[in-house]
């Protein structure tokens, strides 16, 4: 029951210090101008001006999140280490591997909640639809119930920061996302001229899987950058972070064609040479650890399935979410045995 205790105390703490954070309130409306934004800007398309929003809305999203990921680890967990008020937990019977463990979700509470704002916002303008022409007429359900949340959102951070003394970026990043999917929801049911439609006609179910794929990469990452930020500072573990994330996503185009490439030419030396352990079988055991080290975070990326409107198998699903939640583990191992002997004193 102590360790429940502990982890949820430390999680309640850093999950308040993140959202609190100024660069979450920075992060979430530059995020949410840029999906805004990608609507005008994907009408210039020669074809589909849609996919091109998909592709673009759901990107802004991803690379939003995994910037604000490293940013939050490393403020909850380099910044106590550098001002030793880390000595205030470790001091007390709470272990290491509990004062990681709760970081790492009070950050990941915190990132699916500020990220959940522009993410929502994605939908909603999907839902209403790029702006081809000038005739193409105005989905006002969309406008009407997406301004409200923002009103209502915006208007109730400030009474509350003004008049209570609470924190406008905690108050926005918990009421916006809320609000917004409470909007998405409502504007399913109405068609452009307010007329009323099965809400099935407009839910994308591919759209909130990639979604939610999307999030379970952000999980990858945020726990790297919390592993990075035990023994790194700021701009070393950001920096870090974001190049784990480009070479996880260059995986298949590093590793596995390379991999195959190797196995065809040891294939048709051993039929020649017979079976015989040579360079090439080095190299193809370096290509294979490297693949299997290197988190591979194209898995998680659907959208060309989602645009090409292919079903996403519910078998890829049970490959891919194992898959994220042992590399999950896996970091968050490295961040206990990373932590257990830093000197914090």
């Amino acid at each position: 029951m102590a360790f429940f205790e502990q982890l949820l105390a430390i999680l309640r703490n850093t999950f308040s210090e993140c959202v609190r954070q100024p660069i979450s309130l920075v992060i979430l409306v530059i995020s949410t101008l840029l999906v805004l934004l990608s609507n005008p800007l994907s009408a210039f398309t020669m074809s589909d001006d849609q996919r091109m929003y998909v592709d673009i809305g759901l990107s802004t999203v991803f690379m939003c999140g995994a910037i604000l990921a490293s940013f939050l680890a490393t403020a909850v967990v380099d910044r106590e280490i550098t001002n030793r008020t880390v000595l205030m937990v470790v001091s007390k019977p709470v272990p290491r591997a509990t004062f990681v463990l709760g970081k790492y979700l009070g950050v990941t509470l915190a990132l699916f909640a500020i990220t959940a704002v522009p993410a929502t916002s994605f939908l909603l303008v999907e839902v209403h639809g790029v702006m081809q022409t000038a005739a193409t007429p105005i989905r006002w359900p969309v406008v009407v119930f997406g301004l409200l949340a923002v009103a209502t959102t915006i208007g109730t951070a400030t009474w509350c920061n003004i008049f209570y003394g609470k924190s406008f970026a905690a108050l926005t990043s918990l009421i916006g996302g809320p609000l917004l999917i409470v909007a998405y929801i409502l504007c399913l049911f109405f068609d452009w001229d307010w007329s009323t439609i099965s809400a099935t006609k407009e839910f994308r179910g591919d759209l909130v899987v990639s979604i939610l794929l999307m999030f379970l990469s952000l999980t990858v990452i945020a726990a790297i950058a919390v592993a990075l930020s035990t023994r790194l500072g700021q701009v070393m573990t950001i920096g870090i972070s974001l190049g784990i994330l480009v070479l996880g996503l260059l995986s298949d185009w590093i590793f596995a064609r390379r991999i195959l490439a190797l196995e065809q030419v040891i294939a048709v030396r051993d039929a020649v040479e017979g079976r015989a352990f040579g360079i090439d079988d080095l190299a193809l055991y370096g290509y294979k650890f490297g693949y299997a080290a290197l988190p591979n975070f194209q898995v998680f990326w659907v959208v060309d399935a989602v645009n090409q409107e292919q079903a996403i198998p519910l078998e890829y699903l049970e490959l891919v979410v194992p898959y994220g939640v042992l590399m999950t583990i896996a970091a968050l191992a490295i961040a206990v045995a990373l932590f257990q002997r830093r000197e914090v004193g």
